[in-house]
């Protein structure tokens, strides 16, 4: 693979990936360039039904799509419901939970109204396939016979998504083994109903793309191709869309769209333009005049990062309505104090906002007796005023925007939902 850093593709699509830091690894650049540049190409990618929603962690993936149809190629988008009933072991130190169909069901509902808010669903811009309708009924002696023969046990062992788990003399089950074999038949099986000759994915699955290209050479003679992202890690080395009360969801439902917004304002200096590149379609001519802003200035960057993503995810008059009640209750006290917020849902504070139950609430005790005997301590300090009274109930207006501290260390902004 030549030096992506330096190559100049005569893609439109393909340059503005690599300028935006979307290329990891592709299989023949040279190739690939020349198919994007001279035909209307499809590429898919393939989303296991493991949960109701997305996470923010998905989202390179998903604005992958969308460049896509930027630049007038057709994306697919392939639901695992066939793959999910097994579990893909790339990335995982343990055997998945298996899942039942039903909920396997009701997970592709939600996750297709997520894409609708980040892509144009029509057919004739995207096509939308589920690898249960050809894994269900796959006579497996047949499947040995015909595709086995091209897989060897001597590469398959070869795959980090293998390797690792067995370097760590973790589990590996055959059901799990199989996962590989069945990823590389649907871009067999995508490549035969609709010519697609691109799959793309994160980096870590890589050797089950190569797998399917593989297959496919062998049976057909037809050179297709792999592109993978990079994994995205946060400036910290954390895993991009986790935190410590669990990941960003892109489902409303799931994560509050005011703590999705205050997710992308806090993010770190060193990763807000990346993020800018990545997870808006902002123009790269704005996003470098962002990037030479320094100080307290790189907030205005982070708070255009959190306005497009909430805009593109829960829509502009939502996006708006936080941005502009951030500005008037607690802007200028996230900029001197850069404190985490945490959002009270008000209907679990009907007769008001007890102390002791926020306490429990924001995890700041583990009951109201617990609570308790922090107040008596002296420990709680609403805006850095001692509290002594564990009675205490304040209305929403008294709450809303205050902050709220545990001894010298634990500090917290106060946002009551609507």
């Amino acid at each position: 693979m030549a030096n992506l850093n330096k190559k100049k593709f005569k893609s439109e699509f393909l340059q503005t990936l690599m300028e935006r830091g979307f290329i990891h690894q592709t299989s023949n650049d040279d190739a690939l360039d020349h198919h994007l540049h001279t035909e209307n190409g499809l590429g898919y990618i393939g989303f296991d039904l493991t949960a109701k929603s997305l996470h923010v962690g998905s989202m390179i993936q998903i604005m992958l799509l969308k460049w896509m149809q930027v630049f007038e190629h057709k994306p697919i988008i392939l639901f695992g419901g066939g793959t999910t009933l097994i579990g893909d072991p790339s990335g995982k130190d343990e055997t998945r939970k298996i899942i039942e169909e039903n909920d396997i069901r009701q997970n592709e509902t939600g996750i297709l109204n997520v894409f609708k808010r980040f892509l144009n669903l029509d057919e004739s811009k995207l096509i939308i396939e589920n690898n249960v309708e050809w894994l269900r009924d796959l006579n497996y002696i047949s499947f040995l016979r015909d595709y086995g023969k091209h897989f060897t046990i001597n590469r398959m062992l070869t795959f980090d998504s293998v390797k690792l788990r067995l370097d760590r003399e973790q589990p590996l089950t055959f059901l799990e083994f199989n996962y590989m074999l069945f990823q590389a038949y649907d871009y067999l099986e995508l490549f035969k109903r609709h010519g697609c000759r691109i799959q793309m994915g994160g980096s870590d699955q890589w050797g089950n793309i190569i797998n399917g290209i593989e297959l496919i050479r062998r049976t057909s003679k037809n050179e297709v191709f792999a592109l993978t992202t990079p994994l995205i890690t946060t400036a910290s080395g954390g895993k991009m869309g986790k935190t410590a009360d669990g990941a960003i969801w892109l489902d409303e439902d799931l994560t509050n769209p005011y703590d999705f917004w205050q997710f992308w304002r806090n993010t770190d200096d060193k990763d807000v333009v990346r993020f800018l590149k990545l997870f808006t379609d902002i123009p790269m001519v704005e996003i470098n005049k962002l990037s030479k802003l320094e100080g307290e200035e790189i907030n205005e960057a982070k708070k255009i990062l959190a306005n497009e993503l909430t805009k593109n995810t829960h829509g502009e008059e939502v996006s708006k309505k936080i941005y502009n009640s951030a500005l008037e209750t607690f802007e200028k006290r996230l900029i001197s104090e850069n404190l985490p917020v945490k959002v009270l849902n008000s209907s679990n504070f009907s007769q008001g906002y007890g102390l002791l139950s926020v306490l429990v609430e924001v995890g700041f005790a583990n009951s109201n007796s617990d609570a308790r005997k922090s107040i008596q301590n002296g420990a709680i300090r609403l805006n850095d005023v001692n509290i002594d009274d564990p009675s205490m109930t304040l209305s929403s207006e008294e709450i809303n925007g205050s902050k709220l501290s545990f001894g010298k260390k634990k500090h917290l902004l106060l946002r009551v939902s609507n």
